[in-house]
Order: structure tokens, then C-alpha cells, then sequence
């Protein structure tokens, strides 16, 4: 049996067949980005096949990146390619509208890098580089050790690599294969979503709400036979969640029934935000801590350090010596050098992201309006209809980012970026969001 649609017929019995011939299609182009798919009973009933069967293929081409489920509109082939990635799903910034979109930090929040990079290079004259040194910055690694155990992250070795999603991507091909299933956080990070599926992983969602990843949701996924977890300390990227002392106790429950979990923490907020660190880190048998520089001191600070358990840290260390071989020694010195001479004054910035993030939710509070964004630099509005609601803002002139480059299966909504605001603009931008997303939606948004 078949299901023509267009020009192509939609064949197979199993779901990995049906999804196999989808993308396949996508991918030749006889299916076109936004062209719609059959509804599940009724595509199940002209292949002659359990709807559930038909629901798993869609499953599938969901976590590759191939379609996108918008509700009772149904399912559609995505706008862009999975190779393109979610971060071109991008809106057109209107002339002399504001862009709330990229998630970058307030450049006036970020220090000055001269100074930094000409005490690295001086020193990089007295002591030049050369093959086989140790890969790792001796002061680097010292101050992070130090704030690392500040924090009650776990003893364990260290190793830096280009950013914080260039370690996530080393350690899961250190430990896991294509086919095995990773628990990701939904909301999340657009950039992670297209990775695990790239790696030819399969993606299995948490729910997140503002005390972090839901202890329920993470406890279903490691039963169904999630082999590893990717969660956000702080500043989570939409929802600004960041992970409570009661959150972070429920989650070392659930880990400490698997142990065999291979746990990444990601803490890309570290900087930036005032609220305290609850590490998981340590609970399972395999683990790594990652914390990178990009959102305090710029992104073009391609650096994170890496910390965990000996294998783990060891295996990402030897493939980084069979590839680029190491992170530069000269921007890991600049990054030193603005850790430890206090370039930023991380109390103040977080004040400043804390007084536009609450000046926001607090005001579209105001105008019945729901909005999460605990920490960060972020503010996450569900919507009851992203496609609307950005239409609606960009008329007003307002560019926000659509909440598909974010979800698995939670609910729409829109991520506005508060870096660029000041004072000013909290008041036009609330009324135009309360405008654009009435009805306001329920307030659980995972």
C-alpha cells in the first residue's frame, strides 16, 4: 500500500521505513520545506498499518529535523533542511526594527580583549608553544580548578575545547553509538537538538520548567533506555531555568537508579548569573562539567574547560590529540589573564540581565501575560500561535526568535533576548507582546 502526496508516494510498513522514505524525499526535493504531511490515521490507514507505526515514523523525522509538528495543524516538512539547522530558522528583521532574536550578550557587558591578548602573547614570547607541551594553560586550569571546587563540582581531571557544544559533541561520540538515545532538555537549545540527531542519536525530551528538567520526565527517559543526559546548570537557553538545590536532589535520584548514564552539564552561565550552582556532577559513573566563556567574556572565545571522571576526560583528551590537537595556548592564556584580573565585574552584569529580564516579565505580568526567564539573558512567552505572534511583533518592529528552533514536542512559544533593551524599551515591547500572544496560554510551558 502507498499514500501519494504530490508527486511522491509515502511507502512502507515499519517506521523506520516510512521515515527512511520521507527523508529520502525531503532530501531529493519531490518533498518541498512546508509542504504538509497526511494525519496519522489517515496515512496509517492507506499503508494498512497501526497508526502507532505511523506516529513512530513521524517521531523519528521529528528528532532528525526533517518535519515539525505544530498541534492540531498537524505535521510539515521543515522550512529548512536538517543539515542547515535549527539556527536558520531565523526571522527577516524589519528596516529600523530591533532585533530580540540572536541570544547574543549586551556588548557593553563584555571587557575589552587588548589588554588581555597582549599579556597572553608577551607571554607566549618568553615561553612559545611547541609540540607536545601540555595542552592545557597551567593558569587556566588552576583558577578553574579553584572555582570549580568552589562550587562543589567533583574532584576530577581537566581538558579545554573549542566551546561548550564542540565538548558536548567530544563526549558523546567518546562514549555512546549512532542509535543510542540521548535525554535532552524540551525547551532547549537549538544548536544541542540538531547535534544529537547529526551524530545519529536519538533524542529523547525532559520537560523544563523554571527550577530545571522535571525529575518525572528524566525518570521516564532512563527508563525507556536513555544511555545519556544533557542539562543546563543556569541560564538555560530559552527558558532562563536554572536548576534549584530541591530540582538538582529529585534529578540525583533519578541518576542514582542508573548509574551506567552518561551525564554532561553544561554551564555557559557562569559569569553571568548570581544564582548559586547545584552540580549533578559526580552521581553517575561517567560525567564531565563543562563551562565556557563565550556569554561573560564574548563569543568569539571559542573556549570552555571541561572537567570529569578520569575515562571520560581522557577519551576527549586523545581524540582532540588525533585532530586539531589542542585548544590555541595563546587564547587560553587570554581567557587567564580575563578570569583572573577581574575583567568583568560579574555581580553587575548580572544585575543588569536580572533588571531587564524581571523589568520585562514583571510588566507582561502586568498585561496577563506569562513569560519564564529566571536567569540568563533570555525571556521564553508561549504562545497559543508562534507564526502569528511573530507576525504580529514584526509589524510592531520587533524581531523575536521563533520557538520551533527550541522544541521537541513543548508547547509554542517565542524567545525574546533582553541584551539589547534598556529601561525605555520594557514598556512598547510588553504592550506589543500582549498585543501579539492574547489569549495568554496555561502556565506550564514544557
Amino acid at each position: 500500500m502507498c499514500f501519494v502526496l504530490g508527486e511522491y508516494r509515502i511507502e512502507g510498513r515499519g517506521a523506520a521505513e516510512i521515515a527512511a522514505g520521507v527523508e529520502r524525499a525531503v532530501g531529493s526535493g519531490e518533498l518541498q520545506p512546508g509542504q504538509p504531511l497526511p494525519p496519522i490515521r489517515e496515512l496509517a490507514g492507506q499503508l494498512g498499518v497501526n497508526p502507532n507505526t505511523v506516529a513512530a515514523a513521524y517521531r523519528i523525522l521529528r528528532e532528525r529535523g526533517v518535519i515539525e509538528t505544530a498541534g492540531r495543524r498537524g505535521s510539515r516538512v521543515r522550512p529548512k533542511p536538517a543539515t542547515t539547522g535549527r539556527e536558520e530558522l531565523r526571522v527577516q528583521v524589519p528596516p529600523g526594527g530591533r532585533d530580540l532574536s540572536t541570544g547574543n550578550p549586551d556588548p557593553a557587558l563584555l571587557p575589552r580583549l587588548a589588554p588581555a591578548l597582549a599579556a597572553a602573547a608577551e607571554q607566549g614570547d618568553r615561553r612559545p608553544v611547541r609540540y607536545g607541551d601540555d595542552p592545557v594553560d597551567a593558569d587556566l586550569a588552576r583558577v578553574a580548578r579553584a572555582e570549580l571546587d568552589a562550587d562543589g563540582v567533583p574532584v576530577g581531571p581537566l581538558t579545554v575545547t573549542s566551546g561548550s557544544l564542540d565538548a558536548i559533541e567530544r563526549v558523546l561520540a567518546a562514549h555512546l553509538r549512532p542509535g543510542d538515545t540521548v535525554a535532552v532538555e524540551d525547551p532547549g537549545w537549538g544548536s544541542l537538538l540538531d547535534l544529537v540527531p547529526a551524530l545519529g542519536l536519538h533524542t529523547a525530551p525532559v520537560g523544563v520548567d523554571d527550577d530545571g528538567p522535571r525529575a518525572d520526565d528524566l525518570r521516564r527517559a532512563l527508563e525507556a533506555g536513555a544511555r545519556a543526559l544533557i542539562v543546563t546548570a543556569r541560564a538555560q537557553n530559552p527558558t532562563g531555568a536554572s536548576v534549584t538545590a530541591t530540582r538538582a536532589r529529585a534529578l540525583r535520584a533519578a541518576l542514582r537508579d542508573h548509574p551506567e548514564t552518561l551525564l554532561i552539564e553544561d554551564d555557559h552561565g557562569h559569569g553571568i548569573v548570581e544564582l548559586p550552582l547545584h552540580p549533578l556532577a559526580g552521581v553517575t559513573r561517567h560525567w564531565v562539567f563543562v563551562r565556557s566563556a563565550a556569554k561573560a567574556y564574548g563569543p568569539d572565545l571559542r573556549l570552555a574547560v571541561l572537567a570529569g571522571d578520569p575515562v571520560t576526560v581522557d577519551r576527549v583528551h586523545g581524540r582532540l590529540g588525533l585532530g586539531p590537537g589542542w585548544v590555541s595556548l595563546l587564547l587560553q592564556r587570554t581567557v587567564a589573564h580575563l578570569w583572573t584580573h577581574g575583567a568583568v565585574d560579574r555581580a553587575e552584569v548580572a544585575r543588569s540581565y536580572r533588571a531587564r529580564r524581571t523589568g520585562l516579565v514583571d510588566a507582561l505580568a502586568e498585561r496577563g501575560v506569562t513569560a519564564h526567564g529566571r536567569s540568563g539573558m533570555n525571556v521564553w512567552v508561549p504562545v497559543p500561535d508562534e507564526t502569528g505572534a511573530i507576525a504580529r511583533l514584526l509589524q510592531r518592529g520587533w524581531a523575536v526568535a521563533p520557538g520551533a528552533r527550541f522544541r521537541l514536542a513543548s508547547r509554542q512559544a517565542v524567545r525574546i533576548t533582553v541584551s539589547p533593551l534598556g529601561e525605555e524599551d520594557i514598556t512598547p515591547l510588553a504592550d506589543a507582546v500582549a498585543a501579539a500572544v492574547r489569549p495568554s496560554p496555561a502556565r506550564v510551558y514544557g
